[in-house]
């Protein structure tokens, strides 16, 4: 239950101004730093980083409160996105990458809304990207893909030397505004040390998993708007491992042609 609603508060939190996101953070001890058993002892921690008394300190978690407040009722049930011209897009994308199996495995679940009337296929893609000194190339083979719920794979075709398209059949066509789920398994040996979403169609979340086990790399970065065919970029925020060798990052508003998602050395 912790857990559950650590990851609820620190997205709406990590949304404030510097000054709100300090306090909100020691409030509710999601600092490492400020876990402290006693509210006081967090709210000194926080004056004491902010160079602030801890009467103006309380009030700012008070205002910080009300703002995550609304920010949370806003969010509770959010009006679907409309895309006119794209067909669909993606609401939410879920995926769970582990790369501590024999065969890199990726559970995908994606939750769409219908832009226009009679959509019936989903067109998706996964790129295996190598780099041109390898020499290696990449055939529709090297994919495995296993429906798990949502639809029917109809088509697997090489889209470029290394992005496999894929098409799925809906259950029934879609009218503008509906909803639909698909859960997918991807399995394939991954050239190079990244994982990364590039939506072709409009996606509003992306949340992604990703555990190493116990071989965890020197540097893992996070990766966000990033050129698809900026394959070497170090850029972006070092992202630590947890105890379980574990990274989770979130992205939202994903624009279609760009790519997000994690790099490690």
């Amino acid at each position: 239950m912790r857990r559950k609603l650590s990851d609820r508060l620190r997205p709406l939190v990590e949304s404030l101004p510097e000054d709100l996101k300090i306090v909100l953070l020691a409030a509710f001890a999601l600092e490492e730093r400020a876990r402290k058993p006693f509210y006081q002892d967090r709210v000194r921690w926080a004056a004491r980083t902010l160079d602030r008394d801890d009467r103006t300190v309380r009030r700012r978690i008070d205002e910080g409160i009300e703002q995550i407040a609304a920010l949370a009722v806003a969010a509770a049930e959010p009006a679907a996105r409309l895309y006119p011209g794209s067909g669909w897009h993606t609401e939410e994308l879920r995926v769970t990458l582990a790369l501590d199996q024999p065969v890199p495995e990726a559970f995908e679940f994606r939750r769409v809304i219908a832009d226009a009337d009679e959509i019936a296929v989903l067109d998706l893609a996964l790129t295996l990207p190598v780099t041109a000194e390898s020499g290696d190339s990449v055939h529709e083979s090297d994919l495995g893909v296993d429906v798990f719920h949502g639809g029917v794979l109809t088509r697997r075709v090489m889209e470029s030397s290394d992005r496999i398209g894929l098409s799925l059949r809906l259950p029934e066509p879609l009218r503008r505004g509906a909803r639909h789920e698909v859960g997918l398994r991807f399995r394939a040996n991954l050239r190079e040390p990244r994982y990364v979403c590039v939506p072709r169609h409009p996606c509003d979340l992306f949340d992604l998993h990703v555990r190493f086990g116990e071989r965890v790399p020197r540097r893992i970065v996070r990766q966000e708007k990033v050129s698809p065919a900026d394959d070497r970029s170090r850029t972006g925020a070092v992202l630590p491992a947890d105890d379980a060798g574990e990274v989770h990052v979130r992205f939202r508003h994903l624009e279609p042609g760009f790519a997000y998602g994690i790099r490690w050395d």
